[in-house]
């Protein structure tokens, strides 16, 4: 199941994120951006 959630993120960070959707192919939105992200680093040692 999946949760909406709100967060404030540095304007850098979201140049980055728009430069990256560019790239449909890899990323479908935002959303799956950041939880790609966010996996990615939880699963970090």
């Amino acid at each position: 199941m999946k949760k909406s959630i709100s967060a404030t993120i540095d304007l850098e960070l979201i140049k980055w994120i728009d430069k990256a959707l560019q790239d449909r192919k890899k990323y479908r939105n935002k959303s799956h951006l950041i939880e790609i992200a966010l996996d990615l680093l939880k699963n970090q040692k």
